[in-house]
């Protein structure tokens, strides 16, 4: 036993001081910091029931379907603005879309929040660009991953219309289930890393498109950043444009913070809203979360009080979107119902217009092209301005109607006055009913405090409205 240590010292001795000094990092595994935080804020601990909202969905679904897909359908909205409303995407939970540069920490992010690290559940990480898919992780009973083409034939899912960007689109989309107490409120999605020396052609399907599809749906967006990645090239400048209209949405993380001196944290906090200011043209900035997010404690001599505030107060803007499911899914089809109204009204003056400059002798054609080309000559815009109660910061792009009719020709529709019928009504009457009435009604009912299961199909119709509903006694 005594000549076995005397082996083991001998061995030792002949490491040199640096090997020795590496061994002994390898032998003592880095700190973890405490999660109790993110248990706390995300009320993961909790054992309460989940809300029974599957009275509020399908009385949602109902409205939709029966007083805003008509007029979406006759008046091909979805060929306008490229965006098709599914079941799916009604009953789906929030979804919380993270993008940014490669290598800033997205994957690493997302397998903190979950407590995936060191397991067979975690994203895979690395210094080099390693996700080169959309990532969509989702609640499910056991660990599974899903190809891209299942989950886009599968209609019960929110992610159908995604077929419409080809095979090479599907073969870099990716599901994972994984059963985690989070993912049974929200979803989350992550990005292929931005690379600014790549261009968009090169990886084999419309990834500004994709992004813009995952965009329009998202209930919040986490812009992520490290400190050294700040440079804003085209690709960046380009994704920022997709933004516009969605400040709210937005939430800016500077990332790996931990890693900065105090003095060099507030040049990086100061080079990156003078880098990104031109991007984002509003008069209140997105909101700017400094820490660092991944499990290992934070580096000393940092400031570590700022950086768990930090992170608790992304937590609870997590938390504010996952409870206000049902108010942001409302608003978010009331909104899409306000611009297929607009966009029927435009149609429909088009047309009127059309019908009114028609003689016996004119040439079809080339009268509706004038009108097209120069709408301003005709009244188009101004008209919808004056005899509805339309805000003209919600009119569409003069400039998308061109392209619109070059496809849709102008002899396909028909007035808005035709579309009524003795049994169902004239669309735009429904579709005003529901954003005016139905709409709010049901928002209303959720911000009284009324329980959302008690909203009874028998009773409210579902959208189907009752006799004398709204009429005044």
């Amino acid at each position: 036993m005594r000549a076995l240590v005397l082996l083991c010292c001998f061995v030792a001795s002949l490491l040199l001081p640096g090997q020795a000094e590496e061994a002994d990092d390898v032998s003592e595994e880095a700190p973890l910091r405490d999660r109790s935080h993110i248990e706390k804020t995300l009320m993961l601990n909790e054992d309460k029931p989940a809300d029974d909202y599957s009275a509020v969905l399908q009385r949602l679904r109902k409205i939709y379907h029966s007083s805003i897909k008509p007029l979406e359908q006759s008046y091909k909205y979805n060929e306008l603005r490229q965006h098709e409303i599914t079941d799916g995407e009604i009953t789906s939970k929030p979804m919380v879309l993270f993008l940014g540069p490669w290598s800033v920490g997205k994957s690493t992010m997302i397998n903190y929040l979950l407590g995936l690290e060191d397991t067979r559940y975690q994203l895979y990480t690395g210094a080099e660009p390693t996700t080169s898919e959309f990532t969509v992780i989702m609640h499910g009973p056991k660990l599974k991953t899903i190809e891209g083409i299942v989950m886009a034939a599968d209609s019960t899912r929110s992610f159908s219309p995604l077929e419409k960007f080809g095979q090479n689109f599907l073969e870099k989309l990716i599901g994972i289930e994984v059963p985690h107490k989070l993912l049974e409120r929200v979803t989350f999605v992550d990005t292929p890393g931005i690379i600014e020396n790549r261009k968009q052609q090169e990886r084999g399907y419309p990834f500004n498109d994709v992004c813009q599809w995952f965009i329009d749906r998202a209930d919040l967006i986490f812009v992520v950043f490290d400190p050294t990645k700040l440079d804003v090239g085209l690709e960046l400048e380009t994704l920022f444009r997709q933004l516009k209209g969605r400040e709210s949405q937005i939430r800016i993380i500077l990332n790996k913070a931990d890693n900065l001196a105090t003095q060099m944290l507030m040049r990086v906090y100061g080079a990156l809203f003078w880098s990104l200011a031109p991007l984002i043209n509003v008069t209140e900035p997105p909101r700017v979360y400094v820490s660092s997010f991944w499990p290992q404690d934070y580096k000393p001599d940092t400031h570590r009080d700022l950086f768990l505030k930090e992170e608790i107060s992304l937590l609870e803007d997590l938390n504010q979107v996952i409870e206000n499911r049902l108010e942001n899914k409302i608003a978010f089809i009331r909104q899409h119902a306000i611009r297929v109204r607009i966009h029927a009204l435009l149609v429909d003056r088009y047309l009127q217009t059309y019908k009114d400059k028609m003689t016996f002798f004119s040439d079809g054609e080339l009268v509706f092209k004038d009108i097209v080309e120069d709408p301003d000559k005709f009244y188009i815009f101004k008209t919808i301005l004056a005899k509805t109660n339309v805000s003209k910061f919600d009119l569409p792009n003069r400039e998308a109607y061109k392209d619109f009719f070059g496809i849709n020709p102008i002899s396909s529709f028909k007035l808005l006055s035709q579309q009524c019928s003795y049994m169902g009504g004239c669309f735009l009457e429904k579709i005003e009913r529901a954003i005016t009435h139905e709409l709010p009604g049901l928002l209303g009912s959720l911000g009284l405090g009324k329980n959302p299961g008690a909203l009874n199909c028998d009773k409210t119709g579902c959208g189907e409205t009752p006799k004398n509903r709204y009429k005044k006694h």
